[in-house]
């Protein structure tokens, strides 16, 4: 059911816009208010029906429809590989969905369309080039396929499950860690959308296609305490135009306890959490620092949990609003024949000044994610991320949250309620020089371990990355934004590749929401 062929799936997106009401970005703007259609009670066949109760005691049922298109023109430009490294190609993403809402359950279903135009067909080189950059993952992923047709979410909820504050949903579903509750301050809502979302479980969303997760959840929600279990499988996508299908021999179990914080000046929350991961996929070599024959002969499955937890804060001070975050996660099990001990931490802080024109927000952090020093000790000290969305902590893509430092400093401002500016500055370096300079997100389909590795030629320092991205609200829920990102490679790159060692990326993307 997934298969739309050729420029049909773009024109299915454009047309999609004659409809359309003024939208909303996917994930900083308002939603758009979705169609509500009132659902009458209907009396059986040949019955009078009963008077209307009063308004105040009538059950709430009705029919929620709501949908988005994002179109986005994305410039890619890979260190030192000439030609072949410099394209741009388009794509859409269509989503449109129902859910039918009682007082005790809701139903929903979704679908989404995504096209590809305009791939490039050289950019994957032999070892150690690799796929230079992310229209190279797509080509390889999808050949001459340029869009699909799927079921993104198909999910039964349950509401007051022998107590208001319970709810379940079974079925196809996102699941984004790190997000069971958003708090109402602005400062602390944005750094978890931004900085601790997504670490360990995400939709992939900055990838045309994304992913789902099949699976049961449960919550327990209070204003005092947020518990939530997870279980299921990923679906394929990401780059994979069938995103529709289940990755059923990969496993995941979620559970998460967050709490907010309240004192004084100071606002805040602490989540503890566990993450089970399981990928017995057959035949898929994985990816680490050993040599070719002895990762291709391991063929035992991945096996890894993961424990951590967060805190987040911020103080009222009389020169502006100072916040911090901590966050840090520890993993044991096996990594196929390997035993997996490795670790990652983040500490940032930031400070929003008073008065100041603009509003500008300054930030700066340092995260780690350790690597692996010895790949002759049975033992495999690489931080494994999981299933994340690696863009949301690299904005330009080339890089991910395994053997890697990455000291930065940040600035968000808004020249007006409408248009909203942010400059990262990164410095990049392995965590270990034995280990391999790693990129991706996780599994997406079978033949592919989803991470990717390039030697490190024994080099430590990795690149620096300097970008600027803004977001304008065109209408309440229409939004334009771009984005350029130049990568300048230090001595890993530079050893790999021979041209320059300079990589960018630029995209402008327009969303609607409907």
């Amino acid at each position: 059911m997934h298969v739309v062929r050729g420029a049909s799936g773009l024109l299915l997106g454009m047309a999609a816009l004659l409809p359309v009401r003024a939208g909303a970005a996917e994930t900083e703007s308002p939603a758009a208010p979705p169609a509500v259609i009132p659902v009458a009670a209907v009396a059986p066949s040949g019955t009078p029906a009963p008077a209307a109760p009063a308004p105040a005691s009538k059950p709430k049922r009705s029919l929620i429809l709501s949908g988005s298109l994002r179109l986005r023109q994305e410039v890619w430009d890979w260190f030192g590989s000439g030609d072949q490294g410099s394209y741009s190609f388009t794509g859409s993403l269509l989503r449109y969905g129902a859910t039918y809402t009682t007082p005790k359950h809701d139903l929903t279903l979704e679908l989404e369309q995504p096209t590809l135009l305009g791939l490039p067909d050289d950019a994957t080189l032999g070892a150690p080039l690799g796929q230079l950059g992310q229209g190279a993952s797509y080509k390889d992923a999808n050949g001459s396929q340029e869009a699909s047709l799927f079921i993104k979410q198909a999910f039964w909820r349950f509401k007051g499950l022998g107590d208001p504050s319970n709810s379940a949903r079974l079925g196809r579903f996102e699941v984004i860690d790190g997000t069971e509750t958003m708090p109402k301050d602005p400062s602390l809502a944005w750094m978890k959308r931004e900085r601790i979302a997504h670490r360990l479980l995400g939709t992939f969303g900055f990838t045309h296609v994304g992913r789902s997760f099949d699976g049961g959840q449960f919550v327990h929600n209070t204003p005092d305490l947020n518990v939530t279990l997870f279980g299921g499988m990923p679906t394929k996508g990401v780059f994979d135009l069938d995103g529709g299908s289940t990755l059923d021999d990969v496993k995941v179990g979620y559970a998460a306890a967050t709490k907010p914080l309240k004192l004084g000046h100071f606002t805040g929350e602490t989540r503890l959490f566990g993450l089970y991961y399981q990928d017995g996929r057959e035949g898929v070599v994985k990816v680490d620092n050993r040599p070719g024959p002895v990762r291709a002969a391991d063929t035992d499955d991945v096996s890894i949990t993961t424990i951590g937890g967060h805190a987040i804060g911020t103080w009222d001070t009389p020169l502006g609003k100072v916040d911090g975050l901590l966050w840090a996660a520890g993993q044991f099990g096996n990594f196929g024949n390997l035993d997996q001990r490795a670790y990652a931490f983040a500490a940032e802080t930031g400070f929003q000044p008073k008065g100041m024109k603009w509003s500008p927000w300054f930030r700066a952090g340092y995260n780690r994610y350790s690597g692996d020093g010895d790949n002759t000790n049975g033992t495999h000290g690489t931080f494994f991320p999981v299933l994340p969305t690696p863009r949301i902590y690299a904005r330009f893509p080339f890089y991910t949250e395994a053997n890697l430092n990455d000291a930065f400093l940040q600035v968000v401002a808004k020249p007006t309620p409408k248009l909203t500016l942010r400059s990262d500055l990164h410095s990049l370096s392995l965590a270990d020089r034995n280990d391999l300079w790693y990129g991706g997100g996780g599994a997406f389909n079978r033949p592919t371990f989803g991470y990717a590795g390039r030697p490190s030629n024994g080099k430590s320092y990795l690149a620096t990355v300097l970008d600027l991205s803004a977001d304008y609200q065109l209408r309440k829920y229409t939004t334009l934004s771009g984005y350029v990102g130049y990568a300048f490679g230090g001595e890993v790159i530079d050893s790999i590749y021979s041209g320059s060692s300079t990589g960018f990326l630029g995209y402008v993307e327009l969303t609607q929401k409907f």
